[in-house]
């Protein structure tokens, strides 16, 4: 028994070590294409630094030649700028051509296993010092700095996005009457706005126009007056007094919509060396457009006494509000607040006795 254990336990570790071994040379062998497919992209960054800086040159000269023109500056001071830029760039391309052969040493002394980026750093609020790529893959570089904010800058940010907040107050427009003549409190409804938006500028080499588009939830309340309430007679929905005073009838729906706008305006741009941004920053802005969507809920509210006893109505559903919900709606800005009007198209209710359209009048805040 004792020899035949011993067999099997030789076979066991020498098919364990045959095993091992194959999966070392597989891994070796994994780990070997990858360290020469990152040698491969840093020879190829390398030889694109050169005419990197160049580009970059042409574009200091050209608006020290621009400031020529204009007689911002003397000819003299346009050459000795032109001769610190082309002195910089040639620097730029040394020293970024140093770091890379660095990388390439250290990969090449150090296997695979040393990519991960050079990193050394005191914890996730600290310090980080990197030589590595962009999540891009096309742009080497070196970092030094706060490791929370270690995130290469985007060139051309085209799109941004941002919070929508609206509030204000909410009525009827009703067929035939003014706003005066409304069945609802003007100073007790009201409407809240809570979105998200994206913000896409429409031409290459302008910010004027731009689209706006996102998503909504509108919540539009109203407030009736004159001991009324909403009464739904075989679909038909009617203003009708109660049979005992109300102490409050109020009546709210629930809509998601799709805004679009066209928005139009100045914008400043600021130009760096790696990026370039526009911003409406304290700067006029007009959105025009519409939104769609659905109604997603509505709620009578009814606050009234019944035999000394303090009762509160909560009627859910059955007012046949208008399902599909649409309109228009524009805002004027200054920076970040806003004048906002909207107007639902469609009707309020599938079948009212009185034609009346959602309104509200109110100020809008994009967080951008």
């Amino acid at each position: 028994m004792n020899t035949i254990t011993r067999l099997v336990v030789y076979l066991v570790i020498s098919l364990t070590f045959a095993t091992v071994q194959g999966q070392s040379k597989e891994l070796d062998s994994v780990k070997k294409e990858k360290l020469d497919k990152k040698i491969s992209v840093l020879e190829e960054d390398k030889s694109k630094i050169e005419d990197q800086e160049r580009d970059i040159l042409k574009l200091k000269i050209s608006k020290i030649n621009k400031r020529l023109d204009k007689k911002e500056i003397t000819a003299e001071e346009a050459e000795n700028l032109k001769k610190e830029a082309a002195k910089k760039a040639a620097l730029n391309i040394e020293n970024r051509t140093e770091i890379i052969d660095k990388q390439i040493e250290l990969l090449r002394r150090n296997g695979y296993d040393a990519y991960q980026y050079r990193r050394y750093d005191s914890g996730d609020d600290g310090f980080v010092f990197r030589i590595g790529r962009g999540k891009d893959e096309k742009e080497s570089f070196i970092y030094l700095g706060e490791k929370s904010k270690d995130k290469p800058r985007k060139y051309d940010r085209r799109t941004t996005e941002d919070i929508v907040f609206a509030v204000g107050f909410n009525n009827a427009l009703i067929d035939g009457q003014n706003l005066d003549d409304s069945p609802y409190k003007i100073g007790g409804s009201g409407f809240i706005e809570l979105g998200y938006a994206w913000k896409t500028r429409i031409f290459d080499n302008t910010n004027f126009w731009r689209l706006k588009y996102g998503f909504s939830f509108q919540w539009n309340k109203f407030d009736i007056k004159d001991n009324n309430f909403l009464v739904n007679t075989d679909g038909d929905i009617s203003l009708q007094e109660f049979p005992s005073d109300l102490n409050k009838a109020k009546f709210r729906t629930t809509n998601l919509v799709f805004p679009l706008h066209i928005e139009f305006g100045p914008s400043k741009k600021i130009e760096k060396e790696k990026y370039f941004r526009y911003s409406t920053y304290n700067k006029i802005k007009v959105g025009i457009g519409g939104y769609a969507g659905l109604n997603i809920g509505s709620m009578q509210k009814l606050k009234y006494k019944e035999d000394g006893n303090r009762i509160k109505d909560k009627q859910r559903g059955g007012f046949e509000v208008s399902e599909f919900v649409y309109g228009l709606s524009g805002y004027v800005a200054f920076g970040e607040v806003a004048l906002y009007v909207k107007y639902d198209l469609n009707p309020l209710f599938k079948d009212q006795a009185i034609d009346q359209n959602n309104i509200s009048v109110g100020v809008r805040f994009d967080m951008d």
